[in-house]
């Protein structure tokens, strides 16, 4: 029967695991596993057998192919000077098979495939910037566009990055292992910040996923309890988790039945997904022990989400949660958000924004592009709210221009059709 949603993110990991195992490359793994998955797509429409473990299939079918191509190579390469003689018989060639890598001795270290990946990709041997975009391609499955979207750099350095770790990762090892629990301690770190970027890249781009198969989301959230499940009294595990769950359970209200994204104060809090709410504010409690970056960026995410409405939301706490996070994780991402809870927490005294405004529009003409949207939106936002509507549309007429999500692409348009000024300028 055809793979159901959410099945694949199941398979994936396993496929590339056992693949990695038995030919010693992640390369060769990633690309026979893709071909085994398009067979396996064909062989259902033709309307073969019923594949009774997807996994288990296209292992096979890919271990298959490997082989045929190993045997193509070493015949080649061992024949390739008697190729120019007439009388060779090239078909007498014996042929040396490989022998196979036991792939359960990988699972003895008791993780889950996908996290064992994380861990492999996060090799110390290979540069942070390149473990990064090495684990978010070949593990968490973003695109390059995606990556260097996420990491604020070209398309090109993000394609760069992948081939030097992929070759100094084959270099350095010379064969697929899983770390030892003192090896992963140490990249440990690494594999929650690629973690927080597939969501991070979820949260900002797939706010309405058309199933479990593009819900790059959830994926993650499985990949964290992963994560947890191995270092359970981790406050870092656990804050990135607790981050995880609080975006997904206030993803159904952010966009409403048009399809259209809304502002933080538009919100329908009563859709929020209540269990996985109470289950992300758990983690939120224990992560307090802590003040690592996750730790913190859970208060924050536990403060949007325990408020009653936008109106009880404790800005002025949020904004000193900001700053800890600024010095413990310093990124023009952070400072956005710090400003902008700033400049909600002053329009609810009556306050000035001015101050606010003028840094935001420094963030705007030098930070990284993600940041520069996010400083164009905080603007367009505190234009909208001190009710100078003509600046507001004429920002907000802009972003549309560049907004990939289409919900945002749509709030933006739909901000940008308000009603004119309803105060003076005056900021």
């Amino acid at each position: 029967m055809p793979l159901g949603p959410g099945e694949f993110e199941e398979a994936w990991p396993r496929i590339v695991r056992a693949l990695a195992s038995f030919t010693g490359s992640l390369d060769d793994a990633e690309e026979y596993a893709a071909e085994a998955v398009a067979r396996a797509a064909a062989h259902e429409r033709a309307g073969g057998r019923p594949i009774e473990s997807y996994a288990a299939w296209c292992t096979s079918v890919a271990r298959r192919a490997w082989l045929d191509d190993a045997r193509r190579r070493t015949t080649l390469r061992r024949l390739a000077p008697e190729l120019a003689r007439p009388d060779t018989d090239l078909t007498a060639a014996p042929v040396t098979d490989r022998t196979a890598m036991d792939a359960d001795d990988l699972s003895r270290a008791g993780l889950d495939d996908r996290l064992a990946l994380l861990f492999v990709a996060c090799d110390e041997a290979i540069s942070p910037a390149s473990r990064m975009v090495l684990a978010l391609r070949v593990v968490c499955g973003l695109t390059v566009p995606e990556i260097a979207g996420h990491l604020g750099i070209q398309e090109t350095a993000a394609a760069a990055r992948l081939t030097r770790a992929k070759r100094a990762l084959s270099e350095a090892r010379g064969s697929f292992h899983i770390p030892d629990a003192s090896e992963r301690e140490r990249r440990l770190p690494v594999v929650l910040a690629c973690v927080a970027g597939m969501f991070t890249v979820a949260h900002r781009t797939v706010l309405d996923p058309a199933d479990g198969v593009a819900d790059t989301g959830r994926q993650a959230l499985s990949i964290a309890d992963a994560v947890v499940a191995a270092y359970p009294s981790d406050t870092e595990a656990r804050g990135l988790r607790a981050v995880i769950r609080l975006g997904l359970a206030r993803r159904p209200g952010r966009i409403d039945e048009t399809g259209t994204g809304l502002a933080l104060d538009e919100v329908d809090r009563s859709r929020w997904d209540l269990a996985l709410l109470r289950a992300g504010l758990a983690d939120a409690t224990l992560a307090a022990a802590g003040d690592g970056r996750f730790a913190l960026e859970a208060a924050i995410a536990g403060l949007h989400s325990s408020a009653r409405s936008f109106a009880d939301t404790d800005w002025e706490r949020i904004v000193q949660l900001y700053v800890a996070l600024e010095q413990r994780w310093p990124s023009p991402a952070v400072q956005v958000a710090r400003l902008s809870a700033t400049a909600h927490g002053r329009l609810a005294r009556g306050g000035d924004t001015a101050e606010v405004e003028r840094e935001l529009r420094t963030l705007e003409a030098g930070a990284a592009a993600y940041a520069r949207r996010d400083a164009a939106l905080a603007l367009a936002d505190i234009a909208w709210r001190t009710g100078r509507r003509g600046e507001a549309a004429a920002l907000y007429r802009d972003l549309a221009e560049v907004m990939e999500a289409e919900p945002l692409r749509r709030f933006c348009l739909r901000r940008a059709a308000e009603p004119g000024d309803h105060t003076s300028e005056t900021g």
